[in-house]
């Protein structure tokens, strides 16, 4: 196991090299937040699958449904896949051509200074979240090939993804995404041919599946709570700056909105394997003290130890493109949108070195994140939710509608997140991410009938 080990840590410094090599063409933050707006189909399309295909999906989604059937699985892959759908089929355009750097600049344009601070202040601890969870991932997959103590592998992990953010941004970010795109589905269906042996053959291993783990809708006590575990994957991170990162990066508006919609079909089909790994090879591995180990174990035990290097190197993709993609989403946010404005006269040079800067502070804050207990299932539907629904209902209005003003925008962004987590955390509710839309909403459309006409620009 050792040499697997060494494999591991071969391709993933095989990447940083890749990233620094690449990184040599950033001259400007243009460059290393948006790959330069130079972003073709194909790399765009593996960008996007690369980047929303994290942890979550390869060992929370397998890990869900391994426990709970097919009703684990609603977020990844299918709840994850109409949010691309949806940011293909109605949000890419128009925030391309608005030319925006992060989505705090968004905000700006339509509200001013005040509300774009406020909105990357509530989406930055959604995206360290994020990050926290990939991280905590890494760290467990690095445990499981290697029998040292997650909370070691856990601080590596945190170290090696900082060095691998923090040197290229986005145009390695992307060059690497379509290599760990290659990997990871290779990597996969190893893995799935191997389980399907196993059960000897496909139709034996269809005839394993527990007829209980077949019901998608979930067992939640109340219609709210079903709709909640929808609308969290949906519209919890359509309008996230890791995505958006993707959509304004890309060459031109049509490949920025058809590379979405490529990428939601390729999301969905590799995202389907370890959900049907999952389905079909529970009886494999039974009693697994660590879910999250799901499918790191079946790879364990019965790949040739050189295509478990691949599949090694197949969730260090899935993770590292996720995490770096992150940690650049919060950096970009904090140094363009908060600290860029107190700095007028900065050079592109001190741009660059701030969001570097700002990678590495949300790199430590993330590992904090990652250290929690819980599963990445649960930590990335809290990243998905925090802040969130603010986000939404103030980006929706400033896309696609002049009513409401300066004052409704951050009243509905503060009142967002705290109706999330008051709902979550003070009363322990079972649907705090419908409450908080549902406040953000009636207090956006109150204040914005209150505001003077003065106040409010249009669209």
């Amino acid at each position: 196991m050792n040499w697997v080990l060494a494999g591991v840590i071969f391709y993933v410094l095989l990447q940083l090299a890749i990233g620094l090599y690449v990184s040599r063409r950033t001259k400007t933050e243009t460059d290393y937040l948006l790959a330069g707006r130079r972003l073709g189909y194909f790399m765009a399309t593996m960008s996007i699958f690369a980047t929303w295909f994290g942890a979550e999906t390869c060992i929370g989604s397998s890990a869900a449904v391994y426990e709970d059937g097919l009703a684990g699985s609603r977020s990844d892959p299918f709840g994850y896949t109409i949010c691309l759908l949806f940011m293909g089929l109605v949000f890419a355009v128009p925030l391309y051509r608005r030319r925006l750097t992060t989505l705090g600049d968004l905000f700006r344009q339509r509200y001013g200074g005040g509300v774009e601070k406020i909105a990357a202040l509530v989406i930055v601890p959604s995206s360290v979240i994020w990050a926290g969870a990939q991280i905590h991932a890494f760290g467990q997959v690095i445990s499981a090939i290697s029998n040292i103590r997650p909370e070691i592998t856990i601080l590596c992990a945190a170290i090696v993804v900082v060095l691998y953010t923090g040197s290229g941004g986005l145009l390695a970010d992307a060059v690497t995404d379509a290599v760990q795109g290659v990997v990871l589905i290779l990597g996969l269906f190893f893995i799935l041919f191997a389980v399907v042996g196993e059960l000897g053959g496909a139709y034996e291993a269809i005839t394993k599946i527990d007829p209980e783990k077949l019901n998608l809708l979930g067992e939640e006590a109340s219609v709210l709570e079903r709709i909640e575990a929808w609308a969290i994957p949906i519209f919890g991170s359509v309008l996230a700056q890791e995505l958006i990162s993707r959509t304004l990066a890309s060459r031109s508006e049509h490949v920025a909105k058809r590379s979405a919609l490529a990428g939601a079909g390729v999301y969905f089909i590799v995202g389907a394997i370890p959900v049907i790994i999952a389905l079909i090879g529970g009886s494999l591995v039974a009693d697994l003290e660590e879910p999250d180990q799901f499918l790191p174990t079946v790879a364990d035990k019965l790949l040739h130890p050189a295509l478990y290097v691949v599949f090694a190197g197949a969730l260090i993709s899935a993770i590292l493109s996720t995490v770096d993609s992150a940690l650049l989403a919060a950096a970009a946010l904090m140094s363009h949108n908060v600290i860029l404005p107190l700095l007028p006269n900065a050079t592109e040079e001190l741009k660059v070195r701030l969001a570097r800067i700002c990678v590495v502070a949300f790199g430590a804050m993330a590992y904090l994140f990652a250290i929690r207990e819980g599963t990445i299932h649960d930590k990335v539907e809290e990243a998905s939710a925090f802040g969130s629904a603010g986000i939404l209902i103030v980006g929706v209005f400033a896309l696609f509608s002049g009513f409401g003003g300066k004052w409704a925008a951050g009243a509905a962004l503060v009142m967002g997140s705290a109706a999330w987590l008051v709902s979550s955390f003070a009363f322990a509710l079972s649907y705090p991410y419908l409450i908080a839309l549902f406040s953000s909403l009636v207090v956006y459309v109150v204040i914005a009938s209150l505001e003077p006409r003065a106040s409010q620009k249009s669209a």
